[in-house]
């Protein structure tokens, strides 16, 4: 199991940030490595991407699922690998710090399964939480952007 774990403190109201994060279509296009999303339904979505393990790059695409809403705080979300034996969670987890102010936490939990999952998940193991700043960060410029 690698997770990766990410706070981050927004100049945006948590409403702002509701609306942001329960719209997969916004923020489905900015994880890292990005390449395709194909929205199945409102609560589900196939998102392809290139991963770079260092030694491996690969095409994933992964099938997210939805979980749970719980406006206008967390979101829950299941991964399930499509071409790639991978399985994971994670959350947006959203509080209200002051009346214009929000903390933002991402996390992601993927692990790899199979015959090669030691060697992949050895190298998940910086990847994960290097890509979850990333995404969580990108995300805050978004909202900082829209809030001009």
């Amino acid at each position: 199991m690698t997770e990766g774990l990410h706070s981050i403190d927004l100049s945006v109201p948590i409403e702002k940030v509701w609306a942001f994060v329960s719209d997969i279509e916004q923020w489905a296009p900015l994880v890292p490595g990005y390449i395709k999303h194909e929205l199945l339904n409102e609560r589900t979505l196939i998102w392809e991407f290139k991963s770079d393990l260092g030694l491996m790059k690969k095409k994933i695409k992964l099938a997210v699922e939805i979980m749970e809403w719980q406006v206008p705080n967390k979101i829950t979300f299941n991964l399930q690998g499509i071409n790639e034996k991978f399985d994971g969670s994670g959350y947006f987890l959203a509080e209200s710090v002051e009346m214009k102010r929000t903390k933002m936490t991402g996390c992601l939990d993927i692990t790899a399964k199979g015959a090669k999952a030691p060697i992949i998940n050895a190298l998940m193991k910086s990847h994960v939480p290097q890509m979850t700043v990333e995404f969580a960060e990108t995300i805050a410029q978004r909202l900082h952007l829209q809030k001009r």
